[in-house]
């Protein structure tokens, strides 16, 4: 096992979440097919740079306010306020009591590490509260790479990290589970992972080593859930000395869900007359040595119909039921977090997970579950601005995946739960037993996990407008405050996939997204984004990519899962582009092969770089035919896909740019030939800004490698020269999506796949 040595971000940075489902990511391979320059141009020669200079930026984050799942809570027990935060491709975040905010400790992940911002587990040190572990992972399906243990010994300002042999699953089934990763209590060079795929493991070295634990029962369940969490019992045990008694979830309903070991580890049993035909999602001991299970009949999120909450006394094997509201065949449910007040003997919280019929809820108990108090009919809920929770209704969405739920160890009346779109905060959960309201307030300034699928920046109006997914987009007018017009609307999307102005009248913009079946599936704005209107009529498709002419006069879409169209009266009708083949058909996951943009000076030309054949195509006359021009642009496979572009420069007529993950083209002849671009190892993403003082074409910003390095780089001169604008510490697992702003010289827009959208100026 590998042990490498990471850098988290600096506390200095000023910083700004899915509901991201379980969705497939890229593949980690890297593109080594050989490429040819296009059209007639010579072959590319081999990159040689040196690395290039270093310009010192400010990252901050663009508020939105959450977004994502985030899957998890965790206290440490020994220090107050000293509170992380996990999520399923976010990456991780500590608590600052300060000013209420999140601290991003992560950001130092790039590309061949963007893995690693899928979180499985968290798990602060029950002894010095300066160290921390994680088990980093998104995925476990055989094209991801395997996953990681993180360490720190400056509460995750900077992480040692030990590779490991298995695969790990921060964004799969049962994310919000745990915690499957635990320190002993009594023996902190002792740590307990419970895998997806590969049983248990242990470390007797701090983390730093790692072997399986041959005793545990090594078995295989259908949803790669595994063993999903470790609790050690303190009490069984004395300071300095493995404990002897741990328990161990099993995310099974067929089989027992639940083991214990009496020998430190080295042997497991089912646990006695536990409860059949359902598998635990937390578990914590009170003060007294009960232990406190939930259980539903699914891992989450997502598709449970049934669960309770258990308490378990392991003198005599006595369980007894305590559920708060039990499901029935017309209220479905399961339960989520189930958290115990360390401080007060029966003080519990608990949460109800996929209650979509009535709405999820949370209950509280000062009597061990003998009674409980509802919370939500009065809560009391404070958005802090975050407008895209009400999704068109009066109230604010707070409920939805609340897989966890936690109490704060040092204040009774604190608490936290999670949701598909972040985190709730309570500081007088005490209310509830009075029957008086509970204060909840939406706890997410600086923890913006949110995937950005499209960004721009127009030479008027708003300073950005973006496309996200799940909450579909936003109109940004201060980068410092949430939209007060919330999301998107009329429709509200499920992700917004394309964005683009009119150059000339850059008040008018179109939008196309993914959305319910029978709503519209793209729309325009002719006030900059502050309102829309939808297309008269949709081609079959959905989402993908559209650009429109500088003029406005035509409009142009490739959709998903079908033909490139024309609209010549604002989306009111749509016909083939003629002269575009049928794209290429790809998995649901992989984006539109298509990829489309608009000369941004000629209303006449448009130009298609079909990157699965790898060939352009180009229109002079608004788009009523195109003709292909160059033939020998790479073709990509569908795991490749998500870093080609095409895109086209502002004020220069017949620039076009073409990245392909691997090489950058250049067009001066609107898209006849291409010509690759010397002195670059890779590009992920390009994007245009405001050109330098002096300078008359505009700033040029891409995501890739130069000289052997990864990161944001910047060229004032046309791509003759190269400065890196960010550093090791601030990567956000490396971005393709990366553009300029036409106002202000400098400052780029980062659109990341989980870390929300980022943006730097120079210092």
């Amino acid at each position: 096992m590998k042990s490498i040595r990471f850098r988290a971000k600096n506390a200095l940075s000023l910083l700004g979440v899915s509901v991201v489902a379980s969705v497939p990511g890229c593949c980690p391979c890297p593109y080594s097919q050989s490429v040819q320059s296009a059209g007639t141009q010579a072959n590319k020669a081999s990159s040689s740079a040196a690395p290039a200079p270093t310009v010192n930026y400010q990252w901050q984050s663009v508020v939105i306010l959450g977004g994502g799942f985030v899957t998890g809570v965790i206290f440490s027990p020994i220090e107050k306020d000293l509170i992380y935060a996990r999520t399923d491709i976010g990456g991780a975040y500590r608590w600052n009591p300060a000013d209420g905010t999140w601290i991003p400790i992560t950001d130092m992940l790039g590309p061949s590490d963007s893995n690693f911002l899928g979180i499985d587990s968290l798990a602060p040190d029950p002894k010095d509260p300066n160290k921390v572990y994680m088990a980093v992972g998104m995925y476990t399906a055989g094209w991801a790479g395997n996953g990681a243990m993180f360490r720190s010994n400056d509460r995750g300002n900077t992480w040692n990290r030990t590779d490991m042999p298995i695969k790990m699953g921060g964004n799969e089934w049962g994310r919000s589970n745990g915690e499957r990763l635990a320190v002993d209590p009594n023996d902190p060079r002792i740590l307990f992972f419970g895998s997806r795929r590969s049983g248990l493991w242990k470390s007797d070295s701090g983390s730093e080593k790692w072997e399986q634990v041959t005793g545990y029962p090594n078995k295989e369940e259908p949803q790669s859930v595994g063993t999903n969490l470790v609790v050690f019992d303190a009490k069984s045990g004395s300071p300095g000395k493995p404990t002897p008694v741990i328990y161990a979830g099993w995310a099974s309903t067929k089989d027992p869900s639940l083991y214990r070991s009496t020998d430190a580890g080295a042997s497991w049993s089912p646990v006695p007359k536990q409860p059949k035909g359902l598998m635990p999602s937390h578990a914590e001991f009170d003060k007294g040595g009960a232990l406190y299970v939930s259980f539903s009949d699914q891992p989450g999120p997502g598709e449970q119909a049934t669960g309770g909450i258990w308490k378990y006394e392991s003198k005599g094997d006595v369980w007894t039921e305590i559920t708060p509201l039990k499901p029935t065949k017309d209220d479905k449910f399961g339960y989520g977090g189930v958290s115990v007040d360390v401080q007060h003997p029966g003080t519990l919280m608990a949460v109800t997970m996929d209650r979509w019929t009535k709405g999820d809820e949370i209950f509280r108990t000062v009597d061990g579950g003998k009674t409980w108090a509802a919370m939500q009919a009065k809560a009391a809920r404070d958005d802090d601005g975050a407008k895209y929770l009400y999704w068109g209704r009066d109230k604010p969405s707070s409920v939805g995946w609340m897989g966890d739920v936690d109490i704060d160890p040092f204040n009774t009346n604190r608490a936290f739960y999670v949701t598909g779109q972040g985190i709730w905060m309570t500081a007088d959960a005490g209310n509830a037993t009075a029957d008086k309201p509970t204060h909840w307030k939406f706890t997410n300034r600086n923890l913006e996990e949110t995937v950005a699928q499209t960004l721009i920046s127009p030479p008027s109006g708003p300073t950005l407008l973006s496309g996200v997914g799940d909450i579909c987009g936003f109109r940004h007018d201060d980068l410092a405050k949430p939209s007060p017009d919330g999301m998107f609307s009329n429709p509200i999307c499920g992700g917004c996939s394309g964005l683009d102005f009119a150059e000339n009248r850059p008040e008018i913009v179109v939008r196309v997204q993914s959305t319910e079946p029978n709503k519209p599936k793209g729309a325009m704005s002719s006030d900059s984004g502050k309102t829309w209107t939808p297309f008269g009529s949709d081609p079959k498709g959905w989402g993908g990519i559209v650009a429109i002419a500088p003029d406005a006069s035509t409009i142009v879409w490739a959709p998903k899962d079908g033909s490139v169209v024309v609209s010549k009266d604002k989306g009111a009708k749509w016909t083939h582009a003629d002269g575009i083949p049928e794209p290429t058909k790809v998995a649901d996951w992989a984006p539109v092969t298509m990829r489309i943009a608009a000369d941004r000076v000629n209303p006449k030309k448009f130009y298609v770089y079909d990157a699965a054949a790898g060939k352009a195509y180009v229109s002079e006359d608004g788009a009523l035919h195109f003709k292909a021009t160059a033939s020998s642009l790479p073709a990509l496979p569908e795991y490749l896909l998500t870093p080609a572009s095409i895109r086209t420069v502002p004020g220069k007529e017949g620039e076009v740019w073409v990245t392909t993950g691997k090489d950058l083209y250049r067009s001066t002849d609107s898209g006849k030939t291409f010509r690759a671009i010397n002195g670059i190892d890779d590009v992920k993403g390009i994007g245009f800004g405001k050109a330098a003082d002096g300078k008359t074409y505009p700033a040029i910003y891409v995501s890739g490698t130069i000289g052997g390095v990864y990161g944001f780089y910047r060229s004032d001169d046309e791509t003759e020269t190269w400065v890196r604008i960010n550093d090791d510490q601030h990567q956000y697992g490396g971005p393709t999506l990366i553009i300029g702003d036409p106002r202000k010289y400098g400052r780029v827009y980062i659109g990341t796949s989980g870390r929300g959208i980022i943006y730097g100026d120079p210092k």
